[in-house]
Protein backbone atom coordinates (compact mmCIF):
# COMPACT_ATOMS: atom_id res chain seq x y z
CA UNK A 1 0.00 0.00 0.00
CA UNK A 2 1.42 3.21 -0.63
CA UNK A 3 2.37 6.01 2.11
CA UNK A 4 -0.37 8.07 1.57
CA UNK A 5 -2.36 5.36 2.50
CA UNK A 6 -0.35 4.44 5.76
CA UNK A 7 -0.33 8.14 6.57
CA UNK A 8 -4.55 7.79 6.48
CA UNK A 9 -4.57 4.52 8.22
CA UNK A 10 -2.53 6.43 10.85
CA UNK A 11 -4.92 9.56 11.03
CA UNK A 12 -7.72 7.38 11.43
CA UNK A 13 -5.71 5.53 14.31
CA UNK A 14 -5.29 8.97 15.98
CA UNK A 15 -8.71 10.35 15.64
CA UNK A 16 -10.00 6.77 17.25
CA UNK A 17 -8.59 8.05 20.39
CA UNK A 18 -9.86 11.53 20.30
CA UNK A 19 -13.42 10.03 19.40
CA UNK A 20 -12.86 7.09 22.08
CA UNK A 21 -11.95 10.16 25.10
CA UNK A 22 -14.45 12.05 23.84
CA UNK A 23 -17.67 9.31 24.08
CA UNK A 24 -16.38 8.20 27.76
CA UNK A 25 -15.47 5.22 26.49
CA UNK A 26 -11.72 5.94 27.58
CA UNK A 27 -10.18 8.40 29.99
CA UNK A 28 -6.39 8.83 31.38
CA UNK A 29 -6.26 5.26 30.28
CA UNK A 30 -7.27 2.71 27.35
CA UNK A 31 -5.65 2.35 24.08
CA UNK A 32 -6.65 1.21 20.50
CA UNK A 33 -4.57 -0.25 17.87
CA UNK A 34 -4.53 -0.98 13.89
CA UNK A 35 -2.99 -3.53 12.60
CA UNK A 36 0.10 -2.29 9.92
CA UNK A 37 -0.95 -1.65 6.72
CA UNK A 38 2.19 -3.33 4.71
CA UNK A 39 2.97 -5.79 7.46
CA UNK A 40 0.24 -8.14 9.08
CA UNK A 41 2.34 -9.42 11.80
CA UNK A 42 2.78 -5.86 13.19
CA UNK A 43 0.72 -3.29 14.14
CA UNK A 44 0.81 0.59 15.32
CA UNK A 45 -0.35 1.35 18.80
CA UNK A 46 0.45 4.77 20.51
CA UNK A 47 3.47 5.42 22.96
CA UNK A 48 2.09 5.01 26.76
CA UNK A 49 0.52 8.19 27.27
CA UNK A 50 -3.51 9.55 27.78
CA UNK A 51 -5.55 8.64 24.33
CA UNK A 52 -7.13 12.37 24.00
CA UNK A 53 -3.61 13.79 24.11
CA UNK A 54 -2.30 11.29 20.86
CA UNK A 55 -0.93 12.34 18.04
CA UNK A 56 0.62 11.08 14.70
CA UNK A 57 3.76 11.83 16.45
CA UNK A 58 2.73 9.59 19.20
CA UNK A 59 2.40 6.44 16.83
CA UNK A 60 4.87 3.43 17.29
CA UNK A 61 5.18 -0.17 15.99
CA UNK A 62 4.85 -3.32 17.69
CA UNK A 63 5.11 -7.08 16.82
CA UNK A 64 3.28 -10.10 17.74
CA UNK A 65 6.51 -10.81 20.57
CA UNK A 66 5.40 -7.79 22.24
CA UNK A 67 8.78 -5.30 21.19
CA UNK A 68 8.10 -2.00 20.23
CA UNK A 69 9.97 -0.86 16.84
CA UNK A 70 11.01 2.89 17.21
CA UNK A 71 13.55 5.08 16.62
CA UNK A 72 13.28 7.19 19.58
CA UNK A 73 13.03 4.51 21.65
CA UNK A 74 9.72 5.36 23.28
CA UNK A 75 7.68 2.65 25.59
CA UNK A 76 3.48 1.72 24.60
CA UNK A 77 1.52 0.61 26.81
CA UNK A 78 2.14 -2.43 29.72
CA UNK A 79 -0.75 -4.47 28.17
CA UNK A 80 0.03 -4.23 24.54
CA UNK A 81 -0.20 -7.75 24.57
CA UNK A 82 -3.79 -7.83 24.65
CA UNK A 83 -3.43 -6.58 20.85
CA UNK A 84 -0.51 -8.92 20.21
CA UNK A 85 -1.95 -12.18 21.27
CA UNK A 86 -5.46 -11.26 19.46
CA UNK A 87 -4.02 -10.10 16.44
CA UNK A 88 -1.85 -12.99 15.69
CA UNK A 89 -4.99 -15.65 16.75
CA UNK A 90 -7.85 -13.97 14.54
CA UNK A 91 -6.31 -13.14 11.05
CA UNK A 92 -9.59 -11.18 10.10
CA UNK A 93 -9.43 -8.57 13.23
CA UNK A 94 -7.97 -5.07 11.88
CA UNK A 95 -8.17 -3.05 15.40
CA UNK A 96 -8.29 -3.83 18.82
CA UNK A 97 -9.19 -1.60 21.51
CA UNK A 98 -9.42 -2.13 25.30
CA UNK A 99 -10.97 0.44 27.87
CA UNK A 100 -12.35 0.67 31.51
CA UNK A 101 -15.61 2.00 29.74
CA UNK A 102 -17.38 2.48 33.18
CA UNK A 103 -21.19 0.97 32.76
CA UNK A 104 -19.50 -2.35 31.46
CA UNK A 105 -17.70 -3.32 34.87
CA UNK A 106 -21.15 -4.40 36.50
CA UNK A 107 -21.27 -6.87 33.90
CA UNK A 108 -17.97 -8.53 34.89
CA UNK A 109 -18.42 -8.87 37.62
CA UNK A 110 -21.79 -10.33 38.59
CA UNK A 111 -24.03 -12.83 37.18
CA UNK A 112 -25.57 -10.66 35.24
CA UNK A 113 -24.48 -11.24 31.48
CA UNK A 114 -23.80 -8.54 29.00
CA UNK A 115 -26.77 -9.07 25.53
CA UNK A 116 -27.83 -6.91 23.06
CA UNK A 117 -30.77 -4.95 24.16
CA UNK A 118 -31.37 -2.76 20.77
CA UNK A 119 -29.96 -3.55 17.09
CA UNK A 120 -26.93 -0.83 17.55
CA UNK A 121 -25.75 -3.61 19.79
CA UNK A 122 -26.17 -6.30 17.36
CA UNK A 123 -22.61 -7.17 17.39
CA UNK A 124 -22.79 -8.33 20.99
CA UNK A 125 -24.21 -11.74 19.88
CA UNK A 126 -26.20 -14.11 22.34
CA UNK A 127 -23.23 -14.03 24.49
CA UNK A 128 -20.57 -11.67 25.81
CA UNK A 129 -17.72 -14.06 27.38
CA UNK A 130 -16.16 -13.12 30.40
CA UNK A 131 -12.26 -13.14 31.03
CA UNK A 132 -11.27 -14.54 34.21
CA UNK A 133 -7.50 -13.51 35.05
CA UNK A 134 -7.64 -15.87 37.69
CA UNK A 135 -8.03 -18.94 36.11
CA UNK A 136 -4.62 -18.34 34.29
CA UNK A 137 -2.48 -17.13 37.88
CA UNK A 138 -4.77 -17.19 40.88
CA UNK A 139 -5.67 -14.21 42.84
CA UNK A 140 -2.62 -12.10 43.25
CA UNK A 141 -2.41 -10.50 40.10
CA UNK A 142 -2.10 -6.64 39.31
CA UNK A 143 -5.83 -7.37 37.08
CA UNK A 144 -3.50 -6.22 34.03
CA UNK A 145 -2.60 -8.52 30.90
CA UNK A 146 1.24 -8.21 30.84
CA UNK A 147 2.70 -10.97 29.38
CA UNK A 148 1.82 -13.67 26.73
CA UNK A 149 0.40 -15.97 28.91
CA UNK A 150 -2.48 -13.45 29.66
CA UNK A 151 -2.79 -12.01 26.26
CA UNK A 152 -2.93 -15.67 24.70
CA UNK A 153 -5.52 -16.31 27.42
CA UNK A 154 -7.85 -13.80 27.06
CA UNK A 155 -7.54 -14.09 22.85
CA UNK A 156 -8.91 -17.40 23.54
CA UNK A 157 -11.87 -16.66 25.87
CA UNK A 158 -12.74 -14.22 23.17
CA UNK A 159 -12.56 -16.40 20.68
CA UNK A 160 -14.64 -15.42 17.44
CA UNK A 161 -16.77 -13.10 19.14
CA UNK A 162 -16.76 -9.01 18.92
CA UNK A 163 -16.33 -8.29 22.36
CA UNK A 164 -15.25 -9.69 26.04
CA UNK A 165 -15.48 -8.36 29.28
CA UNK A 166 -12.48 -8.67 31.60
CA UNK A 167 -13.66 -8.99 35.27
CA UNK A 168 -12.88 -6.13 37.29
CA UNK A 169 -11.09 -4.55 34.66
CA UNK A 170 -13.53 -3.56 31.40
CA UNK A 171 -13.52 -4.78 28.03
CA UNK A 172 -11.92 -5.43 24.78
CA UNK A 173 -13.53 -5.17 21.09
CA UNK A 174 -12.75 -5.79 17.74
CA UNK A 175 -13.42 -4.94 14.29
CA UNK A 176 -12.62 -5.71 10.58
CA UNK A 177 -11.91 -1.76 10.65
CA UNK A 178 -10.59 1.12 12.63
CA UNK A 179 -14.47 2.67 12.39
CA UNK A 180 -16.14 -0.47 13.40
CA UNK A 181 -13.91 -1.00 16.59
CA UNK A 182 -15.30 2.41 17.69
CA UNK A 183 -18.47 1.98 16.75
CA UNK A 184 -18.68 -1.49 18.73
CA UNK A 185 -16.78 0.02 21.53
CA UNK A 186 -18.81 2.89 21.92
CA UNK A 187 -22.26 0.71 21.77
CA UNK A 188 -21.54 -1.87 23.77
CA UNK A 189 -21.02 0.70 26.52
CA UNK A 190 -24.17 2.25 25.37
CA UNK A 191 -25.89 -1.32 25.14
CA UNK A 192 -24.85 -1.77 28.68
CA UNK A 193 -26.57 1.74 30.12
CA UNK A 194 -29.90 0.80 28.73
CA UNK A 195 -29.54 -3.06 29.98
CA UNK A 196 -29.10 -1.53 33.53
CA UNK A 197 -31.83 0.33 33.47
CA UNK A 198 -34.18 -1.90 31.52
CA UNK A 199 -33.10 -4.95 34.32
CA UNK A 200 -34.28 -2.25 36.97
CA UNK A 201 -37.68 -1.94 35.22
CA UNK A 202 -38.20 -5.60 34.44
CA UNK A 203 -37.05 -8.55 32.57
CA UNK A 204 -35.48 -7.25 29.54
CA UNK A 205 -36.47 -8.73 25.87
CA UNK A 206 -33.05 -9.68 24.10
CA UNK A 207 -32.19 -9.76 20.59
CA UNK A 208 -32.40 -13.47 19.20
CA UNK A 209 -29.68 -14.42 17.64
CA UNK A 210 -30.89 -14.05 14.17
CA UNK A 211 -31.91 -11.02 15.03
CA UNK A 212 -28.69 -10.10 16.19
CA UNK A 213 -26.41 -11.27 13.29
CA UNK A 214 -28.81 -9.49 10.87
CA UNK A 215 -28.70 -5.94 12.96
CA UNK A 216 -24.40 -6.04 12.91
CA UNK A 217 -24.93 -6.96 9.40
CA UNK A 218 -26.86 -4.09 8.24
CA UNK A 219 -24.68 -1.71 10.84
CA UNK A 220 -21.68 -2.62 9.32
CA UNK A 221 -22.41 -0.99 6.23
CA UNK A 222 -23.69 2.59 8.07
CA UNK A 223 -20.48 3.20 9.84
CA UNK A 224 -19.59 6.15 8.22
CA UNK A 225 -22.49 8.27 9.36
CA UNK A 226 -21.66 8.03 12.90
CA UNK A 227 -18.16 8.09 12.44
CA UNK A 228 -18.24 10.92 10.85
CA UNK A 229 -20.56 12.23 13.53
CA UNK A 230 -18.37 11.70 16.51
CA UNK A 231 -15.12 13.36 14.77
CA UNK A 232 -17.20 16.78 13.75
CA UNK A 233 -17.44 16.54 17.78
CA UNK A 234 -13.89 17.20 18.13
CA UNK A 235 -13.43 20.07 16.17
CA UNK A 236 -17.05 21.29 16.68
CA UNK A 237 -17.36 21.33 12.62
CA UNK A 238 -20.12 19.78 11.49
CA UNK A 239 -17.91 19.72 7.90
CA UNK A 240 -14.93 18.36 10.02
Amino acid sequence: MSSNHAATQISDLVTANHILANEGVFDGFGHVSLRHDQNPERFWIARSMAPSLVTAEDIVECDFEGVVHDSQGRKSYLERFIHCAIFKARPDVMAIIHSHSPAIIPFGVTGARLRPICHMSGFLGSTTPVFEIRDTVGETSDMLIRNHALGEALAQTLGGHAVALLRGHGNVVVGHSIKQAVFRAIYTESNARLQAQAMQMGEPVFLSEDEARNSDETNSGQIERPWQLWKSKLSGDPQA
